[in-house]
């Protein structure tokens, strides 16, 4: 039967459209859904997410937990200022979130084992070590398979990719590639961006592709004991190429000239606005993949200036904290915020000693994590790091217990279990409790 599908999507040139999608059928990904249990709950008030994933390593140094007191090789080259908390600061690097600091909640003492790029990354996103026994989905991926939605749009969307933590991270994980996010495939930020795969296929066309539709419609008929039923996920498929309002959601050029400069015009503000347009929709999660913070050298420049000369910051840091506190703004004015969660992290943090380069090298052991929206409490700077930023003083938190908070805020019971595909059950949390102090 499953032969017999492929034969007709190669026959009628549908799979040219439809197969290149990231969340097409599992048939055409290589593993059915019905080898998967689902034993897995919601609590019923699901949220949304967007993950700013800051991929190579941020320095919590330079950004949430600046180093005023300590010596010179270790405070770095920039200055801390004030927030409106009391006892509070961050890097002068971040005014505006800066001003911001009783909307958001930083978790200043999150610590992991793991300082490879992949290793790193694995642990983040999924709450478990990798292991070559079992490859763990990430959090998104399982929180959009627990609810699976019916929208025109995917439900879990990578801008511009999700080739993270150098590229060999497999967010569907044992769900399979059918629940790999879509991903958008363009920068928003280049004038001549446009999105994968939401074309019509040379010589196709609407009236084509549904009379090719009904013929499959005739075929799964025949093969499936008389009942007529396409998969949902070619529906979906089908839905977002002839609906010109879900292929509107990715058209940033439709925001004003206004709101994309409040954003900011790099890459990471404008990935940040498509993120706001997408949730908006209805998309459930949202990976914004910035890339560039690996900064083991020249870290002023790539981390403030930019380039060599800059009059104006557009630097790494700059560009994230005008981007972010658009979108906190941008979805506190529209209703949003309340209801979407906002992860700023990346997949360790940097060495608590600047190196002959100018840079800071690999730290997993203690690093920081930003949360916002989502139901989660502001104001909070939880946990804390000694004067070196060298090692939890207090309240340390794993991966792992981090994954379990995200999932009870975004309302997923964070002791569902669910299976592979040989019926091995897997705790989505990894059997950590959520931090409360935090939701």
């Amino acid at each position: 039967m499953t032969q017999n599908r492929r034969s007709f999507l190669r026959v009628t040139s549908l799979g040219g459209v439809l197969s290149t999608m990231p969340w097409f059928h599992h048939e055409l990904a290589g593993l059915s859904d019905s080898k998967l249990s689902l034993n897995g709950q919601s609590t019923g008030k699901q949220k949304k997410c967007i993950l700013i994933w800051l991929d190579g390593g941020p320095s919590h140094l330079e950004m949430f937990d600046p180093k005023p007191e300590a010596p010179e090789e270790v405070r770095g080259p920039f200055s801390a200022i004030k927030t409106p908390i009391a006892g509070v600061q961050f890097s002068e690097l971040l005014p505006e979130l800066s001003k911001r600091a009783r909307q958001i909640s930083v978790i200043r003492a999150m610590t992991s084992p793991l300082g490879e790029h992949n290793l790193g990354t694995h642990y983040l996103l999924t709450g478990y070590k990798p292991t070559p026994a079992i490859d763990y989905p990430a959090f998104g991926n399982v929180m959009c398979h627990l609810d699976p939605r019916q929208n025109a749009l995917p439900p879990n969307v990578a801008v511009p990719n999700h080739q993270v933590g150098g590229s060999n991270f497999s967010a569907s994980g044992f769900l399979g590639q059918a629940k790999r996010p879509f991903e958008v495939g363009g920068d928003p930020s280049r004038k001549n961006f446009r999105v994968n795969d939401l074309d019509w296929y040379p010589s196709l066309d609407a009236s084509r592709i549904q009379r090719r539709r009904k013929l499959l419609g005739a075929v799964e008929k025949l093969t499936e004991s008389g009942q007529a039923k396409l998969d949902p996920q070619f529906e979906q498929a089908f839905q977002l190429l002839q609906e010109k309002s879900a292929k509107s959601a990715f058209d940033v050029s439709r925001e004003s000239p206004k709101t994309r400069q409040r954003y900011g015009m790099k890459s990471i503000g404008q990935c940040c606005l498509l993120a706001r347009r997408l949730v908006e929709r209805g998309v459930q999660f949202v990976t914004v993949n910035n890339k560039g913070w690996d900064t083991h050298d020249r870290m002023v420049t790539r981390l403030r200036d930019g380039y060599d000369g800059a009059r104006v910051p557009v630097g790494l840091i700059p560009s994230l904290d005008q981007a972010v506190s658009a979108l906190l703004d941008d979805l506190q004015n529209r209703g949003l915020l309340e209801e979407t969660l906002i992860v700023v992290m990346g997949e360790f943090g940097r060495t608590p000693k600047l190196n002959v380069n100018a840079g800071r090298d690999h730290w997993p052991r203690a690093f920081s994590v930003m949360l916002a929206g989502g139901g989660t409490k502001a104001g909070v700077m939880y946990g804390e790091s000694d004067t070196k930023g060298e090692s939890p003083k207090s309240d340390a938190v794993t991966p792992a217990q981090l994954v379990a908070t995200l999932y009870k805020v975004l309302g997923v019971d964070p002791s569902s279990v669910i299976q592979s595909p040989n019926g091995r059950p897997i705790a989505i949390s990894n059997g950590q409790n959520p931090i409360d102090e935090l939701i």
